[in-house]
């Protein structure tokens, strides 16, 4: 310690230096940023330190905080709103005893005190400055120090991203809208079609059945109730007469239901089996001729409800639109009526079916309808061009039969090769 002792005309005093003082025992200076205070006995002040003492960096850190009746205030010496003097300049303040007229000189830091309004979110700029990535301190950078070349190309680069912002909001937004339009079960089913995968749309089989007519049951294409239910369709069918499917014909009927119709056996199960399965494949062959479908579908041909049912159940999606629910019949969807009817036909035809007939009646392409027959396990074959002009048929017809045990074909399917882009 030691001692200044120093004179003037009124009085004097000594000044008495303290010993070297610890950050807690520093004097505390206070500036308000936004006034000054008339009567500090009416401010309640506190101060608080940091409780990590074994960081060298964090020990040091002190947060003072000014109360009064009308409002807070705060200081830290530490973060952004610190005094930056205090790592400069070195502080004393000096306290004077009127009686001994020493006056004791400490070490001392200043504290910035700024009001504290109730509400008001004071961490915003922190949060935003401690979640800064590396890329947005680089443009900082660029910002403030870098070149007019660096500065055109950050210009440049943020442009292109608010480009692709506004193209990202469009895309979701025509997202948004297509959903809206179509429905969630829609789109899915569309998601489907662009796979291509027809095994997913096939009828439920047995690829080790010791019988062809196990291979796809029948009960799994109609169940017994569903047969049951056809019995009057079945028997309006059968009761057709020649004029009637000759203007059938002309009218552009389904020519693979024309074909039984007119070659149905004489009398007894098999003619009324053979009838009821007529209708039913004609239903799913008009069904695949239509994009959606109402409740109103099938009821003028007679048409059972629980019949209806299975083929909105089995064969549409649901889609809403316009404030109502429509039942879509997608791509996919039409190879699942596809799969289901050359099954249907098979059992009509001791195992065979006219695939040429059965594409023209669906609306799909000869190859799709190939890429059926194929995936189903089905043996190909082309009639003959002697036997097909016999049978009044001008041109080759493909036939599909189911014989054991099932043909496994290589990939058929021909995908096309997208480039990719880099």
């Amino acid at each position: 310690m030691w001692t200044l002792t120093t004179t003037s005309m009124a009085a004097s005093c000594s000044l008495v230096c303290c010993r070297e003082e610890s950050d807690s025992n520093k004097a505390v200076i206070v500036r308000f940023s936004n006034g000054n205070v008339n009567n500090a006995n009416n401010l309640d002040f506190t101060m608080y330190k940091n409780a990590d003492e074994n960081n060298p960096r964090k020990k040091s850190r002190r947060i003072v905080v000014a109360e009064s009746d009308r409002l807070s205030y705060v200081g830290n010496n530490f973060g952004g709103g610190s005094l930056k003097c205090n790592n400069l300049c070195k502080y004393y303040v000096g306290v004077l005893n009127k009686q001994t007229m020493q006056m004791e000189v400490h070490s001392a830091q200043l504290f910035n005190m700024q009001p504290v309004i109730p509400g008001e979110e004071t961490e915003t700029a922190t949060a935003q400055d401690t979640t800064q990535t590396y890329r947005d301190k680089v443009d900082s950078l660029i910002e403030a120090f870098g070149t007019n070349k660096q500065k055109r190309a950050l210009s440049s680069r943020r442009l292109n991203q608010v480009g692709s912002d506004t193209l990202n909001q469009a895309v979701a937004k025509a997202a948004s809208s297509v959903i809206d339009q179509k429905g969630l079960e829609a789109l899915q089913q569309e998601v489907a079609d662009s796979q291509g995968d027809i095994a997913l749309h096939l009828p439920p089989f047995t690829a080790e059945a010791d019988k062809a007519e196990n291979v796809y049951l029948f009960d799994d294409l109609l169940s017994p109730v569903e047969f049951e239910a056809l019995e009057q369709a079945g028997s309006k069918m059968a009761a057709l007469t020649s004029e009637e499917l000759k203007k059938m014909r002309d009218e552009g009927g389904c020519l693979s239901v024309l074909k039984f119709l007119e070659n149905l056996p004489a009398e007894g199960e098999a003619r009324d089996k053979t009838a009821r399965c007529a209708f039913y494949l004609s239903l799913l062959l008009k069904l695949a001729r239509l994009r959606s479908i109402t409740r109103k579908f099938g009821q003028e041909d007679g048409c059972p409800r629980i019949i209806q049912g299975t083929l909105f159940r089995t064969f549409t999606a649901e889609s809403f639109k316009d404030g109502r629910i429509h039942n879509m019949v997608s791509s996919s969807m039409k190879v699942k009526l596809a799969a289901f009817s050359l099954a249907l036909l098979l059992h009509m035809g001791h195992m065979t079916a006219d695939l040429t007939l059965l594409h023209r009646d669906l609306g799909i392409t000869e190859a799709r309808m190939i890429e059926v027959a194929k995936s189903m396990g089905l043996t190909l074959s082309k009639t003959a061009r002697g036997k097909a002009e016999e049978a009044g048929q001008p041109d080759e017809h493909r036939h599909a039969s189911l014989v054991l045990p099932l043909v496994k074909y290589d990939q058929f399917m021909e995908r096309r090769k997208r480039k990719k882009m880099h």
